[in-house]
């Protein structure tokens, strides 16, 4: 059930006329009176002696007892309250108790006899609009401050009695919802999101991984986004504001909206905090607008934020409030890269995970910035190394890159969760099935390979692979045995020791890293946790029949270990798992 209190009015025949006529586009069915503040008000639309004057006489007849000066201007108060389009239809009279309930609870009519006038009014299945003059009975105004909070609580006590949608209660941070004009405008004009919404998406993209202001700038630039800045006298810049080409007003001007109005972290102050730290650590930020990141290949870039990701979700793990905020806003900034250098098989999905955790990556817990550099780099890599390909390594590292990032946002769920930020753990957890489902169209083409290789496997060689799970993971060795996957880890284990590795050793490594409950297939995740940690390609038809290998003084728990010789396009000995 969701309560909103609309902008208070000066004209309460506008209003009713509104209530009671065919709405903007004919949706308004039957518009009655349920419920109002002494039963007996006049219903212009079952009463066809009633006028909406009538109505709106009695409402305001309170402002006869006050001086013309003493009169506010602006007493026509608004509240509608709109059901969940899964829940069940309510009756009138299941609205007049809730209609009675809230303007209790707003401070409206609290039941002492002294309250204001009002009236609900129902003209569809799922919602009502409460009318009300701000004067009460006795003349005086009533005490109606923080009535949307109120509200809010309220809705939330009737969501349980009438069993409806439980809503989680917000915390402020949220980004400025579409307006209802805005929202008929984009179904007119055929849009899939209001022009707020996808300037939102535009912007939060042209953040990701930015190191300054010129860059930010270009990219919107670039993104084919109309770009006007503030400019103080002395030449500084003080904010900025975005218009979509097509989105008009009336005069066929443009519609600006100001970062800040679009999100609360978009505003150009909040921007420039992510890339201030970089120079408060001697990080300088590349002022050049024609400078970026050394070049990256899609799939080297996609190795980097797999294992920056890994990193994030220990800390997330164990750190404090304020790098964990910092990482996940930063992990955002990831996801909106990746979305929006994705093949066009997992686009959608990857940008619709996008879109949910936004959500997520705000709160009230103020983010310690710095710590999140290294995820601000694989977002900018990501960035600069351009759409992937959608197949042959590009494509396998894709895949290797959402499995981790559908860890990193449960690791952010259950982060909020604890912290009882409701809103943003449930953003986390929707961003977490789009994510699954795009995994699901990315690793098959993959998986599939590896898979048939496994159970091409001699026998000895399957016997000898199932020992080392046994040995390695002995309380996990029948469930992943019994899983679709497992011959795919088979083959992703013998990969492992061809290059040069210890297979049990590396697999006791890569299922002590974190937990697997949440994972849907343990197989998936450790060929995909194997595959990075070894250094070997994420697509497996790369690897050569016969590989090479070298033997340098890396130590594995106190080994010598064996190293692949490099291939182009794969991640450095810095970048590989350097913080294990």
């Amino acid at each position: 059930m969701i309560p909103k209190v609309h902008k208070q009015g000066s004209e309460t025949l506008f209003l009713l006329n509104y209530l009671y006529g065919k709405g903007t586009r004919e949706e308004h069915i039957d518009p009655h009176l349920v419920a109002s503040f002494d039963g007996m008000a006049p219903d212009p639309g079952r009463d066809p002696g009633a006028t909406k004057r009538d109505l709106q006489q009695l409402l305001d007849q309170p402002l006869q007892l006050l001086d013309p000066d003493q009169r506010p201007e602006k007493h026509v108060w608004h509240l509608s309250v709109r059901n969940a389009v899964e829940d069940r239809i309510l009756s009138d009279e299941e609205w007049g108790d809730i209609a009675r309930r809230m303007v209790a609870a707003t401070g409206i009519d609290p039941g002492n006899g002294a309250g204001c006038r009002w009236a609900a009014v129902r003209h569809a299945d799922d919602h009502i609009h409460i009318i009300a003059t701000l004067v009460r009975e006795d003349g005086r105004r009533p005490d109606h401050h923080f009535s949307g909070k109120r509200a809010q609580a309220e809705a939330r006590l009737l969501e349980v009695e009438y069993d409806l949608q439980r809503v989680n209660p917000g915390d402020g941070t949220a980004a400025k919802r579409p307006t209802s004009a805005e929202r008929h405008k984009a179904e007119r004009q055929g849009r899939e999101r209001t022009a707020r919404e996808e300037l939102r998406e535009t912007v939060r993209r042209a953040v990701a991984g930015v190191q300054s202001e010129g860059e930010f700038f270009d990219r919107l630039t670039a993104a084919g986004v109309l770009v006007e800045k503030r400019v103080a006298p002395s030449g500084d810049l003080l904010g900025y504001k975005v218009a979509l080409t097509d989105d008009l007003n009336k005069d066929g001007e443009p519609v600006f909206y100001p970062g800040s109005k679009l999100a609360p972290d978009l505003s150009l102050p909040r921007i420039r905090e992510r890339w201030a730290s970089d120079a408060a650590d001697g990080h300088a930020p590349d002022t050049d607008r024609s400078a970026g990141s050394p070049h990256v290949t899609p799939s080297a870039a996609r190795r980097q934020a797999t294992s920056a990701s890994w990193q994030a979700v220990l800390i997330i793990d164990q750190g404090n409030d304020g790098q964990v905020s910092a990482l996940i806003a930063a992990g955002g900034e990831m996801l909106d890269a990746l979305a929006k250098t994705s093949a066009a098989h997992t686009r959608r999905e990857l940008r619709e995970a996008a879109w949910a955790f936004e959500r997520a990556s705000r709160s009230h817990i103020r983010a310690e910035r710095g710590h999140d550099r290294a995820l601000r780099q694989a977002a900018r890599n990501l960035a600069h190394g351009g759409t992937a390909l959608g197949r042959g390594e590009d494509g396998a590292t894709t895949a290797m890159l959402i499995d981790m990032a559908i860890f990193f946002v449960i690791a952010a769920a259950h982060w909020h969760g604890k912290k009882e930020h409701a809103q943003q753990a449930a953003a986390a957890c929707q961003a977490a099935e789009h994510l699954r489902a795009a995994y699901q169209v990315a690793a098959p083409m993959y998986l599939g390979p590896m898979h048939q290789r496994g159970r091409n496997l001699s026998q000895p060689l399957q016997r000898k692979q199932t020992a080392y799970l046994r040995r390695a993971v002995p309380e996990l060795a029948e469930q992943v045995l019994a899983e679709p996957g497992w011959y795919a880890l088979a083959a992703t284990l013998a990969d492992v020791e061809s290059a040069g590795h210890d297979p049990a050793a590396l697999l006791v490594e890569a299922a002590e890293r974190r937990e697997l409950d949440t994972a849907e297939s343990i197989s998936d995740v450790l060929v995909w946790r194997l595959r990075r940690m070894a250094d070997l390609p994420a697509d497996a038809s790369a690897m050569p029949p016969s590989q090479a290998k070298r033997t340098t003084p890396a130590t594995h728990r106190g080994q010598t270990r064996t190293v692949p010789p490099r291939r182009p396009g794969t991640a450095t000995d810095s970048t590989r798992e350097h913080q294990r």
